[in-house]
């Protein structure tokens, strides 16, 4: 019986990995939106690895780092104190295009004393950073945290790495069809998006009385049903052209 369900397990994660990569891949043929292709990603991530939260940073037109993003709050604040402390994983894979990874809190204080702290006071125990690089093309990181150990296995990472590939295929495929000036343009819109949607995580937040992660399920769960991109639903949200009152319900009076 052990058996037969430990092999149930193993058809279901692949059925879930088979159909994560269908739907990054769908990026590669048709019109798509960096933020909902990256989101895709850090969610994917944390569904189909052990691991407790995913984000991403993205260098700008500036070739300086952004948070593009996040699975959670926490994982969001961790990659912001990086960007502040201009430390961290994340910033060392993007200026060396090679995984980083640490397996306890210990040898991330040590490497990055204020990072390795922060890590700690968010509760995460270890800290996995990936490439987002195409040959000599780099786009940025992919961070993954746990708070339980073991680390994750080398299968584990091989698959995010590959998850990381493709997404980065997905946008640098745009070179093949314009200039290069203008892919540097569709990152810096998808930035700017990004700013958007956490301004209408913030409206949902507010109106159904979450926190900001289950606002940013609402938004997703409204914009899926809907068959819109995140992005157009985070901007009607902010500009009041679509009532908060569609994506979730009021809060409770007190």
């Amino acid at each position: 019986m052990t058996e037969e369900l430990d092999g149930r397990r193993v058809t279901a994660q692949a059925a879930l990995v088979a159909q994560s990569f269908v739907g990054l891949a769908d990026s590669l043929v048709d019109d798509f939106d960096v933020v909902e292709l990256l989101d895709r990603l850090v969610a994917d991530c944390v569904e189909l690895l052990e691991v407790s939260a995913a984000g991403i940073m993205l260098l700008n037109r500036d070739r300086t780092l952004d948070v593009m993003a996040s699975s959670d709050e926490a994982s969001r604040t961790v990659e912001v104190f990086q960007l502040q402390s201009h430390s961290g994983p994340s910033i060392d894979v993007v200026r060396t295009g090679t995984p980083v990874s640490h397996v306890d809190v210990e040898s991330l204080k040590r490497r990055w004393p204020a990072f390795g702290h922060a890590v700690e006071d968010a509760g995460f125990s270890a800290v996995h950073a990936l490439p987002m690089r195409l040959r000599r093309d780099k786009l940025g990181a992919l961070s993954l945290v746990t708070t339980t150990e073991p680390a994750l296995s080398e299968a584990d990472l091989r698959l995010a790495q590959a998850m990381a590939d493709v997404a980065t295929i997905a946008i640098l495929q745009q070179r093949a069809l314009s200039r290069a000036s203008v892919l540097t343009e569709q990152l810096q819109l998808a930035l700017n998006t990004r700013i958007v949607v956490e301004q209408a995580k913030g409206v949902i937040s507010e109106f159904g009385g979450v926190d900001m992660g289950h606002a940013f399920d609402a938004l997703r769960v409204y914009a899926r049903d809907q068959r819109l991109k995140l992005s157009a639903v985070a901007h009607a949200v902010v500009s009041r052209q679509l009532d908060p009152a569609r994506v979730i319900e009021r809060r409770p009076p007190p």
